[in-house]
């Protein structure tokens, strides 16, 4: 259901879709379709968007923070599938966050209030 106003859909530059691919595939379940060569779109089960291959915006970019039920395993899967942990797990008001770069550049963070 689209709500008016809410984060609909998301677009991240990607240079290697097929990286992209796997790790978000690996860490976070994600699911992908493919429309052509350069241009691979994502559901997280709640949440549509997707890579598009071109120039790498890395931090430049939004800043998508995701949740966890499991803080540190969520990270331990980021480190295992690729990623580049930016900020180690911080406190901050409301829970515990870290954030990390995927295979693209682009940086994420993941939250927890657990």
């Amino acid at each position: 259901m689209n709500r008016h106003h809410a984060i609909n859909y998301i677009e991240f530059p990607a240079e290697d879709l097929e990286a992209v691919k796997a790790f978000y595939m690996k860490v976070f379940g994600w699911q992908f379709t493919d429309y052509g060569p350069t241009y691979t779109a994502f559901t997280d089960g709640t949440l549509d968007g997707g890579f598009e291959k071109g120039t790498n915006r890395g931090k430049e970019g939004a800043l998508v923070i995701l949740y966890s039920n499991d803080l540190s395993q969520t990270l331990k899967d980021v480190e295992e599938a690729g990623g580049a942990i930016v900020n180690p797990i911080f406190d901050f008001p409301g829970g515990k966050r870290f954030h990390f770069t995927d295979p693209a550049g682009n940086e994420l963070a993941v939250w927890s209030d657990a």
